[in-house]
């Protein structure tokens, strides 16, 4: 990979965080639809929408508005800065907690995922950390985990794996979330340092085998198997087949094992290109806004925030680009001090 300097690592790590906040805001009115949904509702989504009055989730949000994904990937990169070496797991829960208070006061109904809630409903009633997420294995860790990419290299890739592992540990302790979050933290990682999208699904691959050791086992397929499948699947079809593909055969659920490999083939049919891959997840079905947040999250790094669509971000609705600039500038400086994490 090239050798880059500070500013343009930066400037990567902001295309990471605002590439996801874009695919996350092109899907948030179409998540939980069906394809079909989709179309009556909006036709062909190819800019920010704002969602049907009766959307079960997004109604009342306007067009541009971020969601969870989004705004946890911005809470965890401020918590991993404020936990320094030792990630600091109750200050993480009470965080996760104070964010869904905050939500349900501004009356969203997009709160906390099903593994999170049931991982911090089992730690307040005395479940030790490390056994509260033994059953998380949806894709709640993979839809937030860009500031772990942005903060940890990509070498040692050992290192980066350990780090999200323990970021997994309280919420999503299982070999499948880990290996997915995995996967997505470093294809963020290889992108900051300045590698190209192929790339970074070369190394998503390896860092799904290499998280798929730790956390607990449950049932499942192999996060990097099916990554490296999906993507061949996809690969060199045109693009309404290949998408059929994505739809009939990888899945669009929230489960880590379906919507973490979409992600990726929605990379591969996007070419790395930020916004249309998160045109492309908005039109799915399923869980469109994570699918949407962790394609062009990873595109966005591998591209950097200042080849980003301006237009499309001038939309953003909900996000301080400005602070998010901040942050990613932050974990960098983290980054190149060497400081443990």
């Amino acid at each position: 990979m090239p050798s880059m300097r500070p500013e343009d690592l930066v400037d990567r790590a902001t295309g990471a965080l605002v590439g996801g906040a874009l695919g996350d805001a092109f899907g948030m009115p179409t998540q939980l639809l069906s394809p079909g949904e989709i179309r009556a509702a909006y036709g062909f989504v190819d800019h920010l929408v704002a969602p049907a009055a009766d959307h079960p989730v997004s109604k009342g949000l306007p067009a541009g508005a971020v969601t969870d994904d989004t705004e946890q990937a911005l809470l965890l990169g401020r918590a991993l800065l404020r936990s320094g070496p030792r990630f600091d797991h109750k200050s993480w829960v009470n965080a996760l907690l104070g964010w869904e208070q905050d939500m349900k006061a501004r009356g969203s109904y997009d709160l906390l995922g099903p593994s999170t809630k049931r991982a911090i409903d089992a730690i307040n009633a005395g479940v030790p950390v490390e056994e509260a997420g033994r059953h998380g294995d949806t894709n709640g860790a993979a839809m937030r985990i860009a500031p772990v990419g942005i903060l940890m290299p990509p070498e040692p890739l050992d290192a980066l794996v350990d780090k999200v592992a323990e970021t997994c540990r309280a919420t999503h302790n299982t070999a499948i979330a880990i290996a997915s979050a995995a996967a997505v933290a470093a294809a963020v990682s290889c992108g900051v340092s300045g590698g190209d999208w192929r790339a970074a699904s070369v190394l998503a691959v390896a860092a799904a085998r290499l998280g798929a050791s730790r956390g607990h086992w449950v049932t499942g397929g192999s996060i990097a198997a099916r990554i490296d499948w999906a993507q061949g699947l996809v690969r060199g079809r045109a693009r309404a087949e290949a998408i059929g593909q994505v739809v009939d055969l990888v899945g669009t659920g929230v489960a880590a094992q379906e919507s973490v490999p979409a992600a990726f083939a929605v990379l591969e049919i996007a070419e790395g290109d930020p916004l249309q891959a998160a045109i492309i997840a908005a039109n799915l079905g399923g869980d469109t806004d994570t699918i949407g947040a962790i394609a062009a999250g990873v595109a966005g790094a591998c591209t950097g925030f200042a080849r980003l669509p301006a237009d499309a971000v001038a939309g953003l609705k909900g996000i301080d680009l400005a602070g998010v600039h901040a942050l990613a500038a932050d974990l960098v400086a983290a980054r190149l001090g060497a400081r443990p994490a």
